[in-house]
């Protein structure tokens, strides 16, 4: 069990990542089959069609995650924009770390290169850089819009919890595998830890791939938690089904808001302009599918009952 100890400074300073985390997914979505729960049907399904090369493309990469919980610090790097600005930070990674990290793995099947690696070695970066970018494109970039998508939406659940229960709520609700008892978060892994987050705060990090949290302590700045987004359902399935009635656009707005979302949000959850997200959700407001709560200079957008029911097909006719 792990112990998050928070003060009120931390509960005041607990914030989210803005985005999946490119670099950490790619790194969890090599992990063997066996060593991950899976559940979701939709990580199956890529399972399926990448196949078990998926691993083998992963080259290096694969060899820096092993089967069980531990995973080198360097492959999370929770203020990365993307998966770029993600491998220029991690090879700033402090020499000492990446060998302290580094030395906790298994051995290495493929022989020093880990500790050229450590040591700053160019070509075995260049091998670790290339493995990462390759296993990304060919196996994940596929799967990216999705992932993107869950995670908008287990933001935008994490919002709305928030907003109608408060900080308690919010962690309350954050993982099965976490129990908060004020002011202490309980959380389900193995071995026995005491974290003091000392005022830092904690930065929450939802990912796809994860089959339980980890956690990355990061002294003098805010801790981070991994936690396994939220399984929600898939919009593009309701929007498929609706889009005769309401128009395809408008169709996969309502889908989106299964969770609920700003404007802005949900213009990026959908890809569209903002203006043509507050349009569409003006109309189905007036229809009286959902309905929009002003939060200072935004407005969060939810699902009326008749809405929901519209998507699951519940409505009487």
């Amino acid at each position: 069990m792990m112990r998050l100890h928070f003060t009120a400074a931390d509960l005041r300073l607990i914030t989210f990542a803005p985005a999946p985390n490119a670099l950490l997914e790619s790194a969890l979505s090599v992990r063997r089959p066996s060593c991950a729960t899976w559940s979701r049907p939709e990580v199956r399904e890529w399972r399926r069609s990448v196949g078990d090369g998926s691993i083998d493309r992963a080259g290096v990469l694969a060899d820096m995650v092993p089967e069980q919980s531990f995973m080198p610090d360097l492959l999370l790097q929770p203020e990365a924009d993307d998966l770029a600005a993600a491998v220029e930070l991690a090879k700033n990674t402090p020499t000492e770390q990446v060998m302290a990290d580094l030395s906790q793995l298994p051995p290495a099947v493929g022989g020093s290169w880990r500790r050229e690696l450590a040591e700053g070695d160019t070509v075995a970066w260049r091998t670790l850089t290339g493995d990462l970018y390759d296993y990304f494109s060919s196996s994940l970039a596929p799967l990216w819009p999705r992932i993107r998508d869950t995670a908008a939406a287990d933001r935008a659940l994490r919002a709305e919890t928030l907003l109608r229960g408060g900080t308690d709520a919010l962690l309350a609700t954050l993982s099965v595998r976490c129990r908060w008892e004020p002011p202490v978060l309980h959380v389900q892994v193995a071995g026995e830890y005491d974290v003091q987050l000392g005022g830092n705060g904690l930065l929450l990090v939802p990912s796809y791939f994860a089959s339980g949290p980890m956690m990355m302590y990061r002294p003098g700045r805010a801790t981070v938690l991994v936690y396994p987004m939220h399984a929600g359902g898939r919009p593009a399935a309701a929007a498929d089904a609706l889009g005769p009635l309401l128009g395809r656009t408008r169709a996969a707005v309502l889908a989106a808001l299964r969770h609920p979302a700003t404007t802005s949000a949900l213009a990026d959850r959908l890809a569209i302009s903002r203006a043509s997200a507050s349009e569409h959700a003006t109309v189905l407001r007036d229809a009286g599918l959902l309905s929009t709560t002003r939060m200072g200079s935004a407005v969060l957008h939810t699902l009326t009952p008749l809405g929901a029911a519209l998507l699951t097909g519940d409505s009487a006719g």
